[in-house]
């Protein structure tokens, strides 16, 4: 299904439709690079509206995304019959802070390329440092 941005220079001003917001991650997802998409095993990429309570509400207010689970660097032959790992994709902190559906595409596309980095084992600092 298509996704129609708004036009440029045009700013948001109500929050993004779900359904919306989860194409644009599952079209994040879909346009990995293929050898990484053939080693996306056990796990599940899902939308919340906003981060866990359990952290504070400035973490909350900047977390974008997280990554729960065994680093598939970590896992061995004992690794089997455990339940997915998740990639949360936070939709209110990212909407927050662009100002234009583009930009929250754009931003979709970071936040899950980040998470998915965490899965093959990446560190924050390592990320970061591809990041830049």
């Amino acid at each position: 299904m298509p996704v129609a941005s708004a036009p440029a220079g045009v700013l948001r001003n109500k929050s993004m439709e779900r359904e919306k917001f989860e194409a644009l991650v599952e079209e994040a997802v879909a346009g990995l690079p293929k050898k990484f998409k053939d080693l996306l095993e056990n796990v599940a990429v899902i939308v919340e509206d906003t981060p866990p309570r359990r952290r504070s509400s400035a973490a909350r207010s900047t977390l974008l995304g997280l990554y729960h689970g065994v680093p598939l660097q970590h896992r061995g032959p004992y690794y089997g019959n455990v339940p997915p790992d998740v990639i949360f994709i936070f939709k209110q902190p990212i909407e927050s802070i662009c100002s234009s559906d583009e930009e929250v595409r754009e931003r979709v596309r970071e936040v899950v390329r980040h998470e998915i980095g965490h899965y093959f084992g990446l560190s924050e600092k390592a990320l970061r440092d591809l990041e830049d």
